[in-house]
C-alpha cells in the first residue's frame, strides 16, 4: 500500500504532468532531488548511523533508566526518613500529652492544697478573733466588777461612816480587807 502510494506520488509530480521534461531525467529536479536523497540515505546506512543512533538513544535510555532508579532508591529513603520523622513527632506528641496531663495534676494538687491551707488559715484567725473576743470581753467584766466594788466599797464606806462608830469602821474595814485579798488571790 505504501509502494503505490509512493509511485501514485511519483507519477502526480508537476514536471511529469507538462509532459515536455521525462521524469527519469537529469534534468528534472524532482528525479534529482530524488536521487540525493536516497544517496544521502544510503550513505547514512553505510555508516552505520542508525546503529550510531540506536546506541546513543539506548544509553540515554539506560541513563535514564538509572537517573530513575537513583530517584527510586531517593524517594524510598525519603519516605523512610519521613516516617522516622511521623514515629517522632507522634512520641514528641505523646510526651507533651503526658507533660500537660503532669502539670494539670500538680496544678490540681497546688489547689487543694491552697484550698486547705486558706481553710486552716481561716480556721486560725478565727480562732484568734474569738481569743481577742473572749480577752475583751473578760477585760470588761473585770473593769465592771472593779467599778462595782469601788462604787460598792465607796457607797459602803459613805454609809458605814455616817451610821458608824469608829472602833465599828475600823473592825469592818480590817474585814473588808481580809475578804477583799481572798477573792483576788
Amino acid at each position: 500500500m505504501k509502494k503505490l502510494s509512493v509511485l501514485f506520488a511519483l507519477a502526480a509530480t508537476p514536471a511529469f504532468a507538462a509532459g515536455d521534461i521525462p521524469f527519469f531525467s537529469l534534468f528534472n529536479t524532482d528525479f534529482v532531488v530524488l536521487i540525493a536523497f536516497l544517496a544521502f540515505v544510503g550513505i547514512l546506512l553505510v555508516a552505520k548511523v542508525p546503529g550510531l543512533l540506536g546506541g546513543q538513544l539506548d544509553a540515554r535510555a539506560e541513563g535514564i533508566r538509572s537517573e530513575l532508579d537513583e530517584a527510586r532508591a531517593l524517594r524510598e529513603e525519603a519516605q523512610t526518613l519521613l516516617a522516622s520523622y511521623e514515629r517522632k513527632q507522634e512520641e514528641v506528641k505523646e510526651q507533651a500529652d503526658r507533660i500537660v496531663a503532669h502539670a494539670k495534676m500538680e496544678a490540681e494538687e497546688a489547689a487543694e492544697l491552697a484550698k486547705e491551707e486558706l481553710k486552716a488559715s481561716i480556721a486560725r484567725r478565727l480562732q484568734s478573733a474569738e481569743d481577742q473576743i473572749a480577752s475583751a470581753q473578760a477585760a470588761a467584766v473585770k473593769e465592771v466588777r472593779d467599778r462595782a466594788v469601788s462604787v460598792a466599797v465607796g457607797a459602803a464606806g459613805d454609809l458605814f461612816v455616817k451610821n458608824m462608830t469608829a472602833a465599828e469602821g475600823n473592825a469592818m474595814i480590817d474585814a473588808a480587807i481580809a475578804e477583799a485579798e481572798q477573792r483576788l488571790n
